[in-house]
Order: C-alpha cells, then sequence, then structure tokens
C-alpha cells in the first residue's frame, strides 16, 4: 500500500504489477487512490467514512477518462457532503433503484389489482392506449405535476370529460401504491391537487321505438357478430355493460329465470330476472365449445376488453352519435317506469343499493301517474261551473242550435235521477222538494 503525492505523470507512467493489483494512495488527498491492475487498467477511487461513522471505498472513475485534479476534486466534493450528513453514492444507488413509469405499472401495479379488481382490463387499456405513450419511459422521481397536465389536456380535447377522469384517477392510484408501497424516488404524489372535469352524470338519455329499430338495423350490419346480442341483452336486462361481458354460462340459471351477478360495482352478488326476451335471446345466442363466457372474444376467448370501436360505428350509422353504452341501462329503466311499475321495482332491477340512486328516473314514474291522475279528476264535480256545464251538455240541442261543450276531460255522463219512494207505482214521477224543505223521510235537523 505505498502512499506518495500522486502526480498525473505519475499515474500515467506507473507500470502494472505482475499479478493482482497495486493501490496508490494520495498523500494530497487522504483516501483518494489510484488502483493499478495487472491488465493495464487504472482507476482512481476514495475511502471514507459515511454519515454511519463505516469506512466505504467508491469508484470515481477510469484514470483515462479523469484526470488527477479532477479526481481530487470530487474526493472533496464527497467529503464536503459526507460532513453535511449526505452520501452522494447513496443517492445515486437510490436513484438507480428508482422504475421507470412503464417498469413499474409491469412488475408491480398489474399483478396487484389483478388480485382483487374483475374490471383490470381497463386500466390495461387505458394504460397502454393513452398513458404509457406518455410517461412510460420516465422514472417515477422524473415525472412532474406539468407532465400530468399536458396528459390530461391532451386526452380532454378528443374524449369526454368522464374519460379524462377515469385517466386522471388511474395515475393517481397508481402513484397512491407507488408512495403505500414506498418505491425508491416516489415521496409526493404529482396528481395531488390536479382537479376532476365537471361531468353531466344527470344527464337524461332514452331510446325511443323509431330510434331502437335504426338502432338494431345498424347493429346486424356491424363486422362484430356478438355486438347485437350484447347490445339487445343491456336493454333487456338493464344491467352494466361489464355485467354483460363476463357473463357466463355458469351464471345463468335457466329453470328459474334467473341470472346471478357476483361482485359487481356494489360489491355485493345480485340475481337478475331473465324475461322471456331475453329466455328467447338466450336461445339464439351461438355458444363457443369449450368457453363458458356468453360472449368471449374470438381472439382470446375471454371477455372483449372494449367494444366501444364497433358500437361507435353503429351508433352513428343510426344516427345516434349522442347515445352511450350506459344510456341503455336508463332507456331499460324508462321502459319499467312507463309500464306502470314502481321506483321500488326499478331499484331492484338495476342492483341500486341506494333509494336516492333511482330517483333520477322518479319524474318518469311521476309523467305515468299524472296521467293516472287525469283519469280520476274527471268523475269529480267540485265546482259548480262543472256542474252547470255537466247539466246543460245533457239537454238535447234547440233546433238551429248547439249543446254546451262539456269542460276539457270530462265525458258525458248519465243525468242523475231522484230516487223514488218505497210506496211510488211504475212510471210515477216525482217533483223535487219546495227550496228549504227536506226530502220526505229525512228530518231538516
Amino acid at each position: 500500500m505505498p502512499k506518495q503525492k500522486l502526480t498525473q505523470q505519475f499515474v500515467e507512467r506507473t507500470t502494472p504489477p505482475i499479478r493482482g493489483k497495486v493501490d496508490h494512495f494520495d498523500t494530497e488527498t487522504p483516501g483518494l487512490v489510484c488502483r493499478v491492475l495487472a491488465s493495464g487498467t487504472k482507476t482512481y477511487s476514495f475511502r471514507y467514512r459515511d454519515p454511519r461513522g463505516k469506512q466505504v471505498e467508491r469508484k470515481l472513475g477510469s484514470a483515462s477518462a479523469l484526470k488527477l485534479s479532477d479526481a481530487r476534486q470530487m474526493a472533496q466534493e464527497i467529503l464536503v457532503k459526507v460532513a453535511m450528513g449526505e452520501d452522494p453514492f447513496e443517492t445515486r444507488r437510490t436513484l438507480q433503484q428508482v422504475p421507470t413509469f412503464a417498469g413499474f405499472v409491469e412488475s408491480a401495479y398489474m399483478p396487484h389489482i389483478k388480485g382483487y379488481k374483475r374490471s383490470w382490463s381497463t386500466d390495461e387499456c387505458l394504460l397502454r392506449n393513452h398513458i404509457l405513450p406518455v410517461l412510460g419511459k420516465l422514472h417515477l422521481d422524473e415525472i412532474k405535476r406539468q407532465h400530468l397536465i399536458e396528459l390530461f389536456s391532451r386526452h380532454r380535447q378528443s374524449h369526454e370529460p368522464g374519460s379524462t377522469n377515469r385517466v386522471i384517477i388511474l395515475c393517481r392510484y397508481i402513484f397512491n401504491c407507488a408512495l403505500k408501497w414506498e418505491v425508491a424516488g416516489v415521496t409526493r404524489n404529482p396528481t395531488s391537487g390536479i382537479p376532476l372535469h365537471p361531468e353531466n352524470n344527470k344527464r337524461e338519455r332514452y331510446l325511443k321505438d323509431d330510434e331502437a329499430l335504426r338502432l338494431f338495423e345498424a347493429l346486424e350490419a356491424s363486422p362484430n357478430p356478438q355486438l347485437p346480442f350484447i347490445i339487445a341483452m343491456l336493454l333487456l336486462t338493464g344491467a352494466r355493460k361489464r355485467e354483460v361481458l363476463e357473463a357466463k354460462w355458469a351464471d345463468l340459471d335457466l329453470d328459474q329465470r334467473l341470472w346471478r351477478i357476483e361482485f359487481n360495482k356494489t360489491g355485493r352478488t345480485r340475481h337478475v330476472p331473465l324475461s322471456q326476451g331475453m329466455m328467447t335471446l338466450l336461445g339464439k345466442l351461438p355458444r363457443m365449445e369449450g368457453n363458458d363466457y356468453l360472449f368471449p372474444n374470438p381472439k382470446t376467448g375471454k371477455p372483449f376488453v372494449s367494444i366501444f370501436h364497433s358500437w361507435d360505428t353503429a351508433r352513428r350509422k343510426a344516427g345516434l352519435g349522442d347515445v352511450r353504452i350506459h344510456d341503455l341501462r336508463h332507456s331499460f329503466a324508462s321502459y319499467v317506469i312507463n309500464a306502470g311499475r314502481s321506483l321500488y321495482e326499478v331499484q331492484k332491477l338495476l342492483g341500486h343499493t341506494q333509494v336516492k340512486t333511482t330517483q333520477r328516473y322518479a319524474h318518469l314514474s311521476h309523467d305515468s301517474l299524472l296521467s293516472a291522475a287525469d283519469t280520476a279528476a274527471t268523475a269529480v264535480p267540485w265546482d259548480r261551473e262543472t256542474r252547470e256545464g255537466e247539466g246543460k251538455a245533457e239537454e238535447p240541442a234547440q233546433a238551429g242550435g248547439q249543446a254546451k261543450a262539456l269542460p276539457v276531460g270530462r265525458t258525458e255522463r248519465p243525468a242523475r235521477q231522484r230516487a223514488l219512494p218505497r210506496d211510488a207505482s211504475p212510471g210515477q214521477t216525482v217533483s223535487p222538494p219546495p227550496i228549504g224543505e227536506p226530502p220526505d223521510g229525512e228530518s231538516s235537523k
């Protein structure tokens, strides 16, 4: 372990040992070492005690790339940082451990959600199509708020607010997972403070009869032969899109006409009754041999990740570009309400756990009830004008004249007759009592 004041000339001219290595320690910069290997390779390294007091040695670089003066300067900078309680080499090692966004998603996030999240394929689709092309190659500690704002802004230019919000929420959750799992380099969530876009979740769009006809005519021309069955099942059951796409034959009890949906959006198992129309659909639905899914993707044998493109083509061909797939669920509810069924029944059919969720359809029930109330109103002669109008309407029209029109909503009823006394003979007429006198047999008291 020779010690001497190193010079640039010495480093360049020193000869390698026959075997092994020789360390030349610099007396001018304690801890600086010039290591010469038998192969002729020369490197600079630095020995020091880290903030914990442990002696460590770190390589600075090759002597062919670094001058002696550069190596001495690097050694001095390390000593300064160590004196301040930092370890620059530990920091560098930490940085090397920080994964890229794509690496973290592939090695940690996706395996995690596949263990519990039924809709993990939706996350995978959003990542592949919208997020990874922008953030995939960046290390997690390199992703700043501005990167995300630009990503979300570009996405919003071609998508609805709700779709962009799904991207924001997914990014937020991924970084929350990285924080929770103490992934190297992640000290905060860069999505924090980025607001979601306002959504019109109360938008009401229901298919009219003629629109439904146009839609199914367009669906029959779809290159996806399963699409007409998928859309029909959505309209016949009011189920959610993923519930239909992931439906299995094993979940259907055709004898009891029940469809069991497990682990749905509410986290509970629910049972959907299968109408006669739904039973007819199931009877005509082609079944892939050896596959339990109702609608398997022919290429993968698994449920479709997305049917948006084929659906979008069909709806636009039908002139229904504003109709979303979720609107089919609303349409099912409107069919049930307009048929005179109660909100309670709609709540059970849709699988809502809270009545207030079903209240959005209350106005449909109100319209039906209002029509029913109008029919009852025709039997209530509550005001004088109505009664007088009714009486005059009963009189035959004079020659050359017309009978008085009935009030709107009223129907002509036969004239009311006074009851005959029990001792009256057939054909006998009874005159009304004078004003102020009670009818026969009744007391004035």
